[in-house]
């Protein structure tokens, strides 16, 4: 389906960014019934690996493996991506289209640059986004998002939260094994130590996060400020 409004946007630089950050966490909410989008903000044609076309049909198997509403492609420049007016107005009107609740982006400390660059650059689209006279190119109104998380790519940092993907982290693995051109040899193999070695290690974060936490496995977040709590720590 299509979604005119979604529960969650989340961001990445690169398709394949968001399900290596927190796939367990869409499958998890689209299983629960919310409406989940993700916004690649270019087409990674600077990849090693693969082709802009083999990519883009790969983004599409992930997204239908997770039940994500709407998959958007914003073809900003791969290894370009900067503060620019015309790029915040982009991820503004995406924002102000969707009109998301909760939005994810990566994590700022990332060994790519245009993942920490790609948080900036949200951001930044975020605030002018709920500005009532900062125009939109269709005269859209302005949309104030209510929370952002930021999930992580390379990174193994300390969560400030996780989010419990027990029951979804298979999930995750088959929208990781989509992305073949990434995570596979060229002859196509599905079982290669390279799979074995990228796929499993993101299972091992996992793992870690979620026995940190009491579970199985868990996805990590940050946040730049403090979560409310909504329920009696006593459970009376």
């Amino acid at each position: 389906m299509e979604a005119t409004t979604l529960d969650i946007l989340a961001f990445g630089a690169h398709p394949d960014d968001v399900e290596i950050g927190m796939a367990g966490t869409i499958a998890k909410y689209v299983k629960k019934g919310k409406s989940v989008g993700v916004c690649d903000l270019t087409k990674a044609e600077l990849s090693s690996n693969g082709t802009v076309e083999i990519r883009q049909q790969e983004a599409k198997e992930a997204a239908a493996i997770l039940g994500i509403a709407k998959r958007i492609l914003l073809d900003l420049p791969d290894r370009g991506i900067d503060l620019q007016k015309e790029y915040i107005d982009k991820v503004v009107h995406v924002i102000r289209t969707y009109k998301p609740k909760v939005v994810f982006i990566p994590y700022f400390e990332d060994r790519h640059p245009d993942h920490g660059n790609c948080a900036r650059l949200v951001e930044e689209a975020i605030f002018s986004s709920k500005i009532k006279k900062y125009v939109d190119k269709d005269g859209l109104a302005p949309h104030k998002v209510t929370s952002v998380y930021f999930y992580m790519i390379n990174g193994f940092h300390t969560p400030d939260f996780v989010i419990d993907i027990s029951d979804t982290i298979e999930d995750k693995i088959k929208s990781l094994k989509a992305y073949k051109s990434q995570f596979t040899k060229e002859d196509g193999a599905v079982d290669t130590p390279l799979v074995n070695n990228y796929i499993e290690n993101v299972r091992n974060r996992e793992q870690l996060f979620g026995q940190g936490s009491g579970v199985k496995f868990a996805e990590g977040f940050k946040t730049k400020h403090p979560i409310i709590i909504s329920y009696d720590l006593l459970g009376d």
